[in-house]
């Protein structure tokens, strides 16, 4: 009789941590569903619903001193907002030779805003027509 209680306590246990694997797995695979979609410099239309993250990759190259940055004017606060960046190396030697840059947003609430990236060396006041300077475009809809 002992063993039956031993047994039955065995099989709860067992389906417990089965339970807990399971559910593990689902959370895994809904993060990776609901990872924030990346666009490229191509994608110049870019529909995303409310409260939606989402990244711009461009190329970046640390080494010939420009970067990428927000420029004017301004997306929309209301529509969309910036959520910080990441560098990302290639991997090809040298390890300078080259990397990805995301830039991170957030979509706020339904509406319809401009994106413009501007790589630049100085970046202040005109630097959209320094030397090496380049710009991208993006139109954003929330929906």
């Amino acid at each position: 009789m002992e063993n039956s209680g031993i047994a039955k306590g065995s099989r709860t246990l067992v389906i417990v941590v089965a339970i807990a694997a399971l559910l593990i797995a689902l959370h895994s695979v809904f993060s990776q569903l609901s990872a924030p979609k990346v666009y490229g410099a191509d994608d110049t239309e870019i529909a995303v619903s409310a409260g939606d993250r989402f990244s711009v990759k461009v190329a970046d190259s640390p080494a010939d001193g420009y970067r990428w940055i927000i420029a004017e004017p301004r997306p929309d606060p209301a529509v969309l907002k910036a959520a910080g960046g990441r560098e990302v190396p290639d991997g090809a030697p040298p390890p300078s030779s080259g990397a990805a840059r995301y830039l991170d947003f957030e979509a706020v609430r339904p509406g319809r805003t401009d994106l413009r990236l501007l790589r630049c060396r100085r970046c202040g006041a005109g630097a959209a027509d320094e030397a090496g300077a380049r710009s991208l475009n993006f139109r954003v809809t929330v929906g």
